[in-house]
């Protein structure tokens, strides 16, 4: 029991850095989670001498070392929906000149596990995530608007729909309306809701039993996106997203004539 203890507690520490607490030393970390410090220096040792946390010679603050990214490229590379959909993404972005984005539905959010980019495209190109908002992005709409009706409803208990921009939609009555036009379309459109200068189309992705397994989409500037471009890129992504679709196991229902 006390190993599982300790277990848990190193991954509590883990999970204390952030974009926005990159560094913490043993203080910090004792602090955070009310642990005394002789517990947090053993189980930081421990980390360190793993790979997983990495220490500052000038500040002695410790960051999180190579070894998790190494992990997490292990597990990104090895996702199902990242084999299934990596070859239609950059097909797709090699067409458009557009990023192409695929993300699964974890803890509220979009996370987003590939990155599709465009041959034309700077290496450096402006991302937003891994982590999106389900409300107010093509990328979570597209996941939103086809969950079922527990984790839907529960998602709306949960969540508090603040401004990212002026454009972002924060009445859920009018969120609710652009949900059902999303079902109906067929696609989800973020028009700069989430960052100004970022439009995208997304479309939902199905596994076996047409059970919703992630979204894809296509992201850009919107003045290339939205207007008259914008219905031939959302017919562009659902075709991608139907590849991607049947890759993992879903089979539409025939047309009958």
């Amino acid at each position: 029991m006390k190993i599982i203890q300790s277990l848990q507690r190193a991954i509590q520490i883990l999970n204390l850095f952030s974009l926005n607490t990159p560094s913490l030393g043993i203080s910090e970390i004792s602090r955070l989670l009310d642990i005394n410090k002789g517990t947090v220096q053993g189980l930081v040792k421990t980390l360190f001498s793993e790979g997983f946390l990495l220490q500052d010679e000038e500040t002695r603050k410790y960051r999180l070392g190579v070894k998790l990214y190494e992990l997490g490229i292990t597990s990104v590379g090895s996702m199902e929906i990242n084999l299934r959909s990596s070859s239609p993404a950059h097909d797709l972005a090699k067409r458009t000149g557009h990023l192409i984005r695929v993300a699964i539905f974890d803890k509220n959010s979009a996370f987003v596990t590939l990155d599709a980019y465009p041959r034309s495209e700077p290496f450096l190109f402006r991302q937003i995530g891994p982590r999106t908002p389900l409300y107010c992005t093509a990328l979570g709409r597209a996941i939103l608007a086809f969950l079922n009706q527990d984790e839907f409803e529960t998602y709306f208990q949960q969540t508090e729909l603040i401004p990212y921009t002026s454009n972002t939609i924060t009445k859920k009555k009018e969120l609710l309306k652009e949900l059902e036009a999303t079902r109906e379309r067929g696609y989800a459109i973020n028009r700069e809701e989430h960052i100004f200068g970022r439009a995208a189309v997304g479309a939902p992705i199905f596994g076996r039993q047409k059970k919703l397994c992630a979204a894809a989409c296509l992201v850009g500037n919107p003045k290339k996106i939205l207007g008259k471009n914008m219905e031939p890129l959302a017919e562009q992504i659902k075709q991608t997203t139907l590849e991607i679709s049947m890759n993992m196991g879903y089979f539409p229902e025939p047309v009958i004539t």
